[in-house]
Order: C-alpha cells, then structure tokens, then sequence
C-alpha cells in the first residue's frame, strides 16, 4: 500500500511539472519574457489545393521558410518578387506558416491555413514599403542585415543612393569621356561603412536614342595596350539606384552604383565601360587609386 501511494505521489509530481511546462511560462535559469512590443505580427493567408495563391513584394525575395510539409513555395518563373504558394494536401486542419525575407531587408511573416476558396488568390504587400523617410514604419517588417552589403543596413544602402542621386551635385569633374554625342561622367565618389558609391550621368546630345546594354567595373593594368580576361579583375556592382536602359536624344539621366570598398593596387587602373547596344557609341573612363581615396564620407544624419 505505501509503494502505491508513493507511485501515485510520484505520478502527480511528473504530471504538475508537464502541465508547467506545457502552459508556456517555464523556462529553465533566469529568463525574460518576450513582450508584445518585440513581435512581428502575422499576416493571414489562406491557401489551397486547386489554384495558386501569389504574393507579390516590393523587391526580390532571397529567403522563404515554410512551417511544414503541406504547403509548397517558390519563386514565379521570371520574377524574383513574386512567390506563388500552394497546398501540397487537401483539406488540411492545422494552421501553419511562412516566412519571408527580401533583397532590401525585410523580414516578412504569416499565418497560413486552408480554404476550399482562398478569398485572396494575388496579394500584394505594398504597404511594406517604406524607406525610413517616416517615423511610423510598419512594425510587422524586421530589418535584415545582408553579408554581400557588408553587413550594411539594406535601407540605408537605398537611402544613401536615392540621396545622392535628388542633390544631384557634380563634386567630380576631371573624370568622364565623350564619343559620338554621348557623354559619359563620373559626377561624384562617395564612400560610407563597406561601400562605395559611383554616381554617374550619361549625357546625349545627339538625336539618337542611346540604349545601353550594360556597364562593367575592371581593375586592369596600366601598361597593357590590350586587356584580357586573365589580366582584368571586374568588381560587380551590388546595387544600383534609377539604373538607366536608355536616354533619348538631347537628354540626360544618372545613376547611382554601390560598390564593395576596394583599392586599386600600384601600376593598375580602374576602367568603367558602357557598352551600347547593337550600336558602337561604347563609353570608357579611368580612375586610379588616388582618386578612391578621395571619395567623400557620408554622414547619415544628413542623408534624406
């Protein structure tokens, strides 16, 4: 009779101690809880078997998460900020989720459930657009830090670039070509954290619209009348603000490259080319290493 009692004191002991750690309020050691102001509200989404629900971001999604295996996700064909979601089983009861993150540092989040007729088939998330200019953000968006920007915040990156493209300033003036009409410049260099910032105008004063078919940034040696591919190393443009596909005739626009920090080593040179398409008005100018070292600091207390 006493093992008994012991057994049955035993087992109420187990079963209070997995109702504790059941109700969500025991964690072991010192813990803090997670208030309400530190969470990302969900969006619901309803989803189903039969037709494919799309969602639509404002920039390139670079990261999706699924809560479990009745649901499938992926980039739409062709489109980097569109993912189309569906149900990989019918009629499923419990809820479940997804996670998104973008290009410019959003984190996104919803709540996922089945419905035989999903309500919203396209769902665009515009209201997640914003570029720090307002004090009342969204706060289901988290901002994501990104390795390839150096770890810079990916809105200060687009803040950086949209702020030196509406000044518009000319610091730069002894850096630029002119072929057949087109003009090509390098207006200012600025450099803040990992980056650096290229801002470049193009120029027509001919009549011809000039279509350009891409620009390319190459680290090349000074003395070799002809480069090759061995002999040339490109750094790649991470981000590119108002990148520019065509200016008509007597017209001009500019653009705005980031850049990762880079310095140009003794007997080489910077070479920045625009090359037009299915036409032969290419643009090239040079900079060397005393000029990267010049590039203004930005102060982000001043950038709007």
């Amino acid at each position: 009779m006493k093992k008994i009692l012991i057994l049955t004191v035993a087992l109420l002991g187990m079963n209070a101690a997995q109702a504790q750690q059941s109700s969500g309020d025991w964690f072991e050691g010192l813990s803090r809880k997670i208030g309400f102001s530190q969470m990302i509200p969900p969006h619901g989404l309803e989803i189903t078997y039969d037709k494919t629900v799309h969602v639509i971001f404002p920039s390139p999604v670079r990261y999706v998460d699924l809560g479990s295996t009745d649901l499938i996700a992926g980039k739409a064909d062709g489109a980097e900020n569109v993912i189309r979601v569906k149900a990989t089983t019918k009629n499923f009861r419990q809820e479940t989720n997804m996670s998104v993150i973008t290009e410019d540092g959003n984190f996104y989040s919803f709540n996922v459930k089945y419905a035989d007729e999903p309500l919203l088939l396209n769902v665009e998330m515009c209201d997640f657009i914003h570029d720090g200019e307002t004090v009342n953000r969204p706060n289901n968006a988290m901002e994501i830090y990104l390795t390839e920007l150096d770890n810079e915040s990916p809105r200060l990156v687009r803040l950086i670039m949209k702020s030196v493209y509406e000044r518009d300033k000319r610091r730069i003036r002894h850096i630029g070509c002119k072929r057949f009409g087109v003009q090509f410049l390098l207006k200012g260099l600025y450099s803040h954290g990992g980056l650096l910032y290229f801002h470049t105008q193009i120029k027509n004063t001919s009549h011809v619209p000039f279509d350009v078919d891409f620009v390319t940034f190459k680290i090349a040696d000074k003395k070799l009348v002809k480069r090759t591919a061995m002999q040339e190393q490109v750094v790649y443009p991470l981000r590119a603000y108002n990148y520019v596909t065509r200016v008509d005739g007597k017209k001009s626009e500019c653009t705005v490259f980031a850049l990762p920090k880079f310095t140009i080593p003794d007997g080489k040179k910077l070479v920045v080319e625009m090359y037009e398409k299915q036409g032969g008005r290419h643009q090239t100018f040079e900079l060397e290493n005393e000029d990267l070292v010049q590039a203004e600091t930005i102060n982000e207390l001043r950038v709007r």
